[in-house]
């Protein structure tokens, strides 16, 4: 289970889907028992201590109306097609329920900067460019090759890395189906590589709670 600060107060954690009834009752337990509410990400929990807990559904889970359907929809198996990419690296895969059937990772070399001046440095820097665009052109062509040919299959895609890499990849056009099948979340991955990948199926399908404990969360 993850944890991070959210922007503009609170803290996101990320909760296995079998784990979130579980997590709910500790939430409970530490703040008394909560209403709970149906909103367009999911599920909200309003504890009579002033806590609250946003259960944002992972990708393509369908609307629940209570805790146990929002556990039932947040479980149930689905094919989710992964994009992660970064300047010289991408790692394309399909998750069917928790486990990674399809993947495929390719690197290609990408220069770093350089602190050199005038002709030189924008010689480097067209150089670099170049060698970005070619590698993101590969990564689309690799998208192409694995992921749309089976598309029709897919409840979402969940990509990561770097999002404008992911933009510039999707912008094929040979991509669209797969686009517009793109979810929301943006993973935070290092470069993608096979180990990477693989995790990214657990961060896909995990369950975003939004935390906010007036006492925690006061400034001191």
């Amino acid at each position: 289970m993850n944890s991070r600060p959210a922007a503009g107060g609170g803290r996101w954690v990320e909760v296995d889907p079998a784990r979130v009834a579980r997590w709910v009752a500790g939430f409970s337990e530490r703040h008394g028992p909560p209403t709970v509410t149906t909103e367009a990400y999911g599920l909200l929990l309003a504890a009579p201590d002033g806590a609250t807990a946003e259960l944002h559904a992972p990708p393509a889970a369908p609307p629940a109306q209570d805790l146990p359907g929002f556990v039932a929809a947040a479980t149930a198996p689905r094919r989710i097609g992964l994009l992660l990419a970064r300047k010289g690296a991408v790692a394309v895969g399909i998750a069917d329920g928790t486990e990674l059937v399809v993947s495929k990772v390719d690197t290609r070399y990408v220069q770093g900067r350089t602190a050199a001046g005038g002709w030189s440095q924008q010689r480097f820097a067209r150089r670099r460019d170049n060698q970005t665009k070619a590698a993101l052109g590969d990564a689309a062509e690799l998208a192409v090759r694995l992921l749309m040919p089976q598309v029709a299959t897919l409840a979402a895609l969940v990509c990561g890395g770097d999002r404008r890499a992911v933009d510039t990849v999707l912008a094929d056009r040979r991509l669209a189906p797969l686009a517009a099948l793109r979810a929301e979340r943006l993973l935070d991955v290092p470069e993608p590589r096979h180990a990477v990948l693989t995790a990214a199926v657990g961060a896909a399908r995990a369950v975003h709670v939004l935390v906010r404990d007036p006492d925690r969360d006061a400034p001191a």
